[in-house]
């Protein structure tokens, strides 16, 4: 299961739509190594000011991978982070997770090509 859901969360998506910031709450409390690791970059990139920053440390087990799969991979889950923390995420591989300034579109277009993920691989990751 990707997220523990509260009663209350669950109750109000029975009723119509979910506020986003419960939504958040639910997420950063399910998957805290994946909330962990991207906050933190977050944090990184407003304080270096970079176009992006990214994450190339592998996770500790695989519970911690698991957490930033089920992540990144969901449309609803991403985007409510990308709302909250007024980014734009990308991800490679298992584990290497960018955040990106909205306005560093070249970037994030470069970031997400064949060629950048293909230069990503090695033998290393190839179970990741």
């Amino acid at each position: 299961m990707s997220l523990t859901v509260p009663n209350e969360l669950l109750d109000q998506a029975k009723a119509g739509e979910v506020d986003d910031a419960a939504f958040v709450a639910c997420v950063r409390d399910s998957l805290p190594y994946a909330w962990s690791l991207i906050s933190d970059l977050v944090g990184e990139r407003e304080r270096t000011g970079a176009e992006f920053t990214d994450n190339t440390v592998p996770p500790p087990d695989e519970a911690a991978r698991g957490q930033l799969l089920r992540c990144l991979a969901s449309d609803s889950m991403r985007g409510a982070l990308e709302r909250h923390f007024g980014v734009k995420l990308a991800f490679q591989n298992c584990h290497r997770v960018a955040v990106f300034d909205p306005t560093a579109v070249k970037a994030h277009a470069e970031f997400v090509t064949a060629r950048s993920q293909i230069l990503n691989q090695s033998p290393e990751l190839v179970d990741c």
